[in-house]
């Protein structure tokens, strides 16, 4: 039998630990709005992984959590621009945070998304992505300038 926490629990604990740091340091996480009492919308940060295109660069995303997180997956969206399989180069969208213009990451071309366990959480998302970029078909890909955003 398992022990379900309410969503807001879930999140606390996530804000909890993304506050206090991740592994190397080399992804991070927080609240984009710390009024938000829904905990709805975060952001993301991954420092590009060693000998690839991606080395030194940091990586913004906008992740939100529906009123169906931790069950169904949250979206998520790079803000800095990036060249990876994963992310849709031509479905830019409007951030709703008003932000601009982003590119979804589409959940069939990114496993963990595509198979969500409710277990799953944004730090596994972040990590994910971050050993995405130094897979075989991402680690050589030529990279818009750094800087740039969707």
């Amino acid at each position: 039998m398992s022990v379900y926490f309410p969503r807001n629990f879930r999140l606390l604990e996530e804000l909890e630990r993304g506050e206090k740091g991740i592994g190397d340091g080399t992804v991070s996480y927080g609240m984009d709005d710390g009024d938000d009492i829904y905990m709805r919308s975060w952001t993301g940060t991954i420092i590009g992984p060693h000998n690839t295109v991606h080395e030194g660069r940091i990586y913004q995303l906008k992740l939100f959590c529906d009123k169906d997180y931790p069950e169904k997956p949250p979206s998520v969206r790079f803000h800095s621009r990036v060249n990876m399989t994963c992310v849709n180069h031509e479905t830019g969208v409007f951030d709703y945070v008003e932000i601009g213009s982003i590119a979804l990451v589409e959940p069939k071309k990114f496993g963990l998304l595509a198979n969500w366990q409710r277990e799953y959480t944004m730090e596994d998302i972040l990590t994910q992505l971050k050993k995405e970029m130094a897979a075989p078909h991402n680690r050589k890909l030529v990279q818009p300038p750094e800087g740039t955003y969707f």
